[in-house]
C-alpha cells in the first residue's frame, strides 16, 4: 500500500518558516490559517503550527555518525539530493553533517547530509542512485 506521510510540528514564527521551507527547501505552499500552514514536503504534507519546537539530542549512531534524535527526513534521487545540497551551500546553511557518501560499496549506499531549519529542527535528505535500493539489508 502506497500513501502519503503527513507530520505536523511546531516552529516559533511563520514568516521565517516560509522563508526557509518554501524559498530556499522548495515546498509548495498549501491551505495555512493565522496559526499554522500545510507544505508539500517533497510530496508529502509537512504542517507547520506555531509553538516551541521539540526537543532533540544527537544520540542516534548511524554507521561512523552521530545523528540528532528524532529527525525529519527525505529520500531524493542523487541528482536531485545534488542538487539541494548545492542550494543549501550556496544560502551557506550550517550543516550537522556535511553532505556526504556513506556505506559506500554496500547495501544502502547513499549520501546524506543533516541541516536545521531555523527552529533547530532537524532534517536530514538522502541520496540514492536507485531508489529501488532504499531497502536493501
Amino acid at each position: 500500500m502506497k500513501s502519503i506521510f503527513h507530520l505536523a510540528y511546531n516552529v516559533r514564527n511563520l514568516e521565517d518558516a516560509r522563508e526557509f521551507y518554501v524559498n530556499i527547501l522548495g515546498c509548495k505552499e498549501g491551505r495555512s490559517a493565522a496559526t499554522w500552514i500545510d507544505l508539500d514536503f517533497f510530496g508529502h504534507q509537512l504542517s507547520l503550527h506555531i509553538g516551541e519546537p521539540f526537543l532533540t539530542k544527537t544520540t542516534g549512531k548511524v554507521g561512523e555518525h552521530i545523528v540528532p534524535m528524532p529527525h525529519l527526513g527525505i529520500i531524493l534521487q542523487y541528482k536531485d539530493w545534488k542538487n539541494l545540497a548545492r542550494k543549501l551551500e550556496e544560502k551557506k546553511t550550517n550543516f550537522v553533517i556535511k553532505p556526504v557518501l556513506r556505506f559506500e560499496g554496500l547495501p544502502g549506499e547513499q549520501y546524506t547530509m543533516f541541516f536545521k531549519d531555523p527552529f533547530g529542527n532537524p532534517i536530514e535528505a538522502k541520496g540514492f542512485n536507485d531508489l529501488s535500493k532504499v531497502f536493501d539489508s
